[in-house]
C-alpha cells in the first residue's frame, strides 16, 4: 500500500516513517501541516493517509478537518488519524459521513508495530478502525434510553471488538467462545439496533457508529487512556 503521512513532529514523523517502510508500505510523500498534506494527497492519491489530528498553526483539529477534506474530495483513499488524547467528538466527527476505509488510533499504539500495521492494512482495505481506549470511553459514556441499553454485558463485548475492526474469528478468540456463538451476538446485536438486513451498508459498521452518534456529544477534556481531566 502507498501512504501519505502527515506528523508536524520531525522526529516522530521520521520514525513512523521508518515503521511504516519496514512494515512494507511505501511511504511515498510526508508532510508537516494541513495544507502540505493535502497537496501530496491530491498528488500522489495514496492508497491510505495517515494524519496526526492536532497540527500547526493551532494544533487543535487541523489534521482532523484535513481528513474530513480528503475523504470529501478523495473518498476512495483511506483514512488512519493520530491523537496522543481519547476524543470522542473527533472519532464521530471523522466517521459523519461513514466509517468505510476510517481508523482513529491513539499514538500510544504506534509502538505496537504489528497493530499499526494491521490497522493501516484494514483501513487501506475498506475496514474501520477505532481505537480500544475510544470504545471503551463510548461504552461508559452516559446517553439516552436507546437499543444499546437493551444489550448484555456479552454483546457489548462483542460489539466493543467490532469496534475496534475484529473480525467474528478475532472476537471469538479475544472471548474465548466459539465462532457461531460470535455471530449469534452479532445477529441480536443489529436486531436491538434496528439495522436492516444490507450487502452495500455494511451493517457491523452502523453498529459501531450507533455508539457515535447515538445523543449529543458530551464536553470532554483532553484525557489519557480514557480519564478525562480539567481544561
Amino acid at each position: 500500500m502507498r501512504l501519505v503521512l502527515a506528523e508536524d513532529s520531525v522526529l516522530l514523523r521520521e520514525g513512523l516513517s521508518r515503521l511504516l517502510e519496514e512494515a512494507g508500505f511505501d511511504v511515498v510523500a510526508v508532510a508537516g501541516d494541513a495544507d502540505g498534506t493535502l497537496q501530496l494527497v491530491d498528488k500522489h492519491r495514496p492508497d491510505v493517509a495517515v494524519l496526526d489530528i492536532r497540527m500547526p498553526p493551532t494544533h487543535t483539529d487541523e489534521g482532523l478537518r484535513a481528513a474530513c477534506d480528503i475523504r470529501l474530495r478523495y473518498p476512495e483513499v483511506g483514512i488512519l488519524v493520530l491523537s496522543q488524547y481519547v476524543e470522542t467528538s473527533y472519532a464521530a466527527r471523522l466517521m459523519a459521513e461513514g466509517a468505510e476505509g476510517v481508523g482513529y488510533l491513539l499514538k500510544d499504539r504506534v509502538s505496537d508495530v504489528a497493530e499499526l500495521a494491521d490497522a493501516v492494512r484494514r483501513v487501506g482495505s475498506g475496514g474501520c478502525v477505532v481505537d480500544p481506549q475510544v470504545v471503551s470511553r463510548l461504552l461508559g459514556r452516559k446517553r439516552p434510553a436507546s437499543g444499546l441499553d437493551q444489550m448484555s454485558e456479552r454483546e457489548r463485548a462483542v460489539l466493543a471488538l467490532m469496534a475496534e475492526g475484529r473480525s467474528n474469528h478475532a472476537v471469538a478468540e479475544r472471548l474465548f467462545m466459539s465462532e457461531k456463538t460470535v455471530e449469534s451476538h452479532v445477529r441480536t446485536i443489529f436486531t436491538k439496533l434496528d439495522l436492516a438486513l444490507s450487502g452495500a451498508d455494511h451493517r457491523r459498521v452502523l453498529a459501531v457508529l450507533e455508539y457515535l452518534r447515538a445523543g449529543p456529544q458530551e464536553p470532554e477534556g483532553d484525557g489519557r487512556h480514557g480519564q478525562p481531566t480539567s481544561r
